[in-house]
């Protein structure tokens, strides 16, 4: 399960699940941006919804170089791969195609120049495991904290609504969970001010394949 932070007419803010993370907060930090709808590959998105989300991506990492101080003097890669989903020991096992299994997301990867992770290290390319590895190497990265994604998604609005002209009917509402305080999308079937995690399963799940 990942934490829905923000969504608006460009896609969703998506939090990597708990252990899934790329990169450690510390190092750097690991938002995803998630189209407005599913597809295999980008090309597949109309003008205007390739034109919104790459508005939010622009937004998103525009605010995590702006807000996080371990990104002062650093930089963020933009990288979309999609490369676990088809191996052939991904659920389901077995030879797989890009446009059956493959769901576009892009990572936003905070490049520290103080990186003490040996895959980030400052102006090298980043180094990731094989697939097998993948959960092992991963486990020990921590998420953005629940103060940090606030900032960005606060942040983000305003590069949206400032710079790209999103206006209120294209974001949608949000507010912080009552009980970890992330960021949380706010929906009709919202109870209690709770996300997902903390209980409230009517909204905030995303799966990304």
């Amino acid at each position: 399960m990942v934490r829905i932070l923000f969504s608006c007419r460009g896609g969703r803010l998506v939090l990597p699940e708990k252990g899934a993370a790329l990169v450690s907060r510390e190092d750097g930090g690991n938002l995803l941006v998630v189209p407005p709808r599913d597809v295999w590959e980008r090309s597949e998105l109309t003008p205007d919804e390739l034109t919104h989300w790459s508005f939010l991506v622009a937004a998103a990492g525009q605010a995590m170089l702006r807000i996080l101080p371990q990104l002062d003097g650093g930089c963020l890669n933009y990288f979309e791969a999609g490369n676990w989903a088809l191996n052939f020991a991904a659920e389901p096992r077995g030879p797989k195609t890009g446009p059956e299994h493959r769901r576009v997301h892009l990572h936003l990867l905070g490049r520290s120049r103080n990186a003490a992770d040996p895959s980030w290290q400052w102006g090298e390319a980043p180094k990731f495991p094989d697939y097998a590895d993948r959960k092992v190497w991963a486990s020990k990265h921590e998420l953005l904290s629940a103060a940090e994604c606030r900032s960005i998604v606060t942040e983000a609005e305003r590069v949206l609504r400032e710079r790209y002209g999103f206006t209120s009917d294209q974001i949608s509402p949000w507010d912080s969970c009552s009980g970890c305080e992330y960021p949380m999308v706010v929906t009709p079937k919202q109870s209690g001010g709770r996300c997902s995690e903390c209980g409230d399963q009517s909204f905030g799940v995303c799966y990304l394949e």
